[in-house]
């Protein structure tokens, strides 16, 4: 009996020596974010790849009487990513109408030919693309998914600043022949970026830095889930996404020759 005790005890007291130094941790699943981030971005113009008509329909250059004097240096947009746990939609601004300027100051609102919305499957970093051509009894939906291709190259600072309240670390990359500048976050539970290429291993990019494009989250704010973020269940055609982008351009080459006029351009 008394062996049995002793054993006993050097038992007890071993288990006691294990949780001392290896405590147990209750394992819980990471708790899901949802809201909204919304970025500003700035974009240089360059006015070679603008693209106007003259009086008499013929493409114009820069330099030509007529070219627009008032073209502005810069454009702005808006992002606004609106995420449910793994699942993000993103929306811009530029998705859904455009001001088109011609000469002598003429201006209108061109909608685009086609609707398109954008997911992002944020555990598996893919991303989804819906794209419909045509209206009603003449419309094709087409829908390509695709991981997101990254840059290598990431070289990460010591420096850190607070952009929309939160810390972020600095880290360079290089990305269309120049160094862009990258501002990460690892206090929100997902890893997103703006500009799909700069997705980072691990982080939410609030801010980007390049000579000709910037974006900056303005706003970062929880909400209630969203239902409308999850990857929507449609009938759709499987493509690529090389083929989604040759029927983008068919529709948009399509629909400036049946609305365009003399005097505008895109």
């Amino acid at each position: 009996m008394k062996t049995f005790n002793t054993c006993l005890s050097v038992v007890v007291s071993f288990f006691i020596a294990v949780l001392a130094t290896h405590p147990i941790i209750a394992q819980t699943a990471p708790t899901a974010w949802s809201g909204q981030i919304t970025y500003e971005g700035i974009h240089k113009i360059d006015p070679t790849k603008l693209k106007f008509l003259d009086a008499n329909g013929e493409l114009m250059k820069p330099g030509d009487p007529n070219w627009p004097k008032d073209i502005p240096d810069n454009r702005m947009s808006e992002q606004k990513v609106l995420i449910n746990g793994t699942y993000a939609k993103v929306t811009r601004d530029d998705e859904v109408m455009r001001q088109v300027t011609g000469p002598g100051g003429q201006s209108r609102v061109m909608g685009r030919p086609f609707t398109e919305r954008t997911f992002i499957d944020l555990r598996d970093l893919k991303k989804v693309t819906i794209l419909t051509v045509g209206k009603d009894a003449d419309a094709k939906t087409y829908q390509a998914e695709a991981p997101i291709q990254r840059v290598s190259g990431w070289q990460l600072t010591d420096q850190t600043r607070k952009i929309a309240g939160y810390t972020c670390q600095k880290a360079t990359v290089p990305y269309k022949n120049e160094s862009y500048t990258v501002w990460i976050t690892t206090e929100l539970p997902f890893t997103y970026s703006p500009i799909q290429e700069l997705t980072p291993d691990t982080g939410t990019v609030l801010l980007i830095e390049g000579s000709k494009e910037q974006f900056r989250a303005i706003k970062v704010a929880k909400t209630k889930p969203d239902a409308s973020v999850a990857k929507p269940s449609v009938q759709a055609q499987s493509v690529t996404m090389d083929q989604l982008a040759e029927i983008r351009q068919k529709a948009i080459a399509e629909f400036i020759e049946k609305n365009g006029r003399p005097g505008f351009g895109g």
